[in-house]
């Protein structure tokens, strides 16, 4: 991941404002109209049916102009919360056909103001702001104040976190799902050597994601001496909650167990102690399965600092949606 870049002419905020945030096969659109980054007319179009994302962002604001008539309104600012690196005036995707300037963008939709950030960059910089209704905690609630992890199992695996300042949030940005990933037992040391059969390094991303949970599934098949299938991922996950394959189902079950260890390093390292956030497609799946697995036990197993871990609050973004209140937060801040 890197840090956003921004273009623009404006010195104060001026609404409405538009929000995306564009994976590889969908972009969601949002508006926003006043201070305090509400979501409203959220649309989500396929990348797919459009060659760049100002054709589509044309069509969301047409459809947009339909829908409110006179009291509509061209954006003033806009931010794209992008699932892919950050860095340059050229936006390049690795998982679609899209790529664009941000000059060329900021000119054709006609903005004072045009931010382009990483899309872990956003969901970090949403977690001040979610309410109770967008998150399913384990237990007591995050806090909205000093310091906040995130960690989204997706496609890749996701890490960023923000930290309150004087200033405002400050999202750090990084690439902590390319961490090593440690056993904290010895089935999970069993099932991190049979992995580097497969491959040189163990990172978490290789089994804590939609592209690492089939070589998972090897792995734990292996160590409990069954036959492997050839299965997707969400072939493992459906099997896993239905119960109908062992295999399966402790693939889950590791899956969960590493997480837990894996966020409280990352809760140790940048010193989380406000809260740790799961967000990403995978877990919000795995419903009450993830709640009554082992992910806090082994996210508090840190032997001296247990103390320490097992205060902070961990819980679960059930919002899909919440990247885009993190871009509106890009927006408000660099304009205040």
């Amino acid at each position: 991941m890197s840090t956003m870049n921004a273009s623009s002419t404006a010195n104060n905020s001026q609404f409405p404002w538009l929000v995306a945030d564009i994976g590889g096969s969908n972009a969601r659109f949002g508006w926003v109209t006043d201070q305090g980054g509400e979501i409203k007319f959220v649309k989500t179009l396929p990348v797919a049916d459009y060659p760049t994302p100002v054709e589509a962002s044309r069509r969301y604001l047409q459809d947009l102009a339909t829908e409110l008539g006179d009291t509509y309104q061209a954006p003033r600012c806009a931010a794209f919360a992008v699932a892919t690196a950050v860095g340059q005036d050229q936006i390049n995707f690795t998982n679609s056909h899209w790529s664009y300037s941000q000059a060329q963008v900021k000119q054709a939709l006609n903005l004072d103001t045009f931010l382009t950030l990483n899309d872990f960059e956003a969901l970090a910089l949403s977690l001040p702001r979610l309410k109770s209704h967008q998150i399913k905690p384990h237990a007591s609630q995050p806090q909205h104040n000093g310091t906040l992890a995130v960690i989204g199992p997706g496609t890749g695996l996701g890490v960023g976190s923000v930290i309150q300042s004087k200033h405002g949030w400050i999202a750090i940005p990084g690439e902590g799902g390319h961490a090593t990933l440690a056993a904290t037992d010895e089935f999970e040391a069993r099932i991190l050597d049979a992995v580097r059969e497969e491959l040189l390094h163990v990172s978490a991303e290789r089994l804590l994601s939609g592209i690492g949970l089939p070589t998972l599934y090897r792995a734990v098949a292996k160590c409990s001496d069954a036959t492997a299938e050839t299965l997707s991922t969400e072939q493992i996950v459906e099997r896993g909650l239905q119960n109908s394959c062992v295999v399966c189902r402790k693939t889950l079950d590791a899956f969960c167990a590493f997480l837990g260890s894996f966020s409280g390093s990352v809760a140790l390292i940048v010193g989380a102690r406000s809260g740790v956030y799961i967000g990403g497609g995978i877990v919000p799946r795995l419903g009450d399965f993830f709640f009554q697995s082992r992910f806090r036990e082994k996210f508090e197993a840190k032997g001296r600092l247990h103390p320490y871990v097992s205060q902070i609050p961990t819980a679960l973004i059930t919002d899909t949606l919440a990247a885009l209140s993190g871009a509106a937060l890009a927006i408000e801040q660099y304009e205040g």
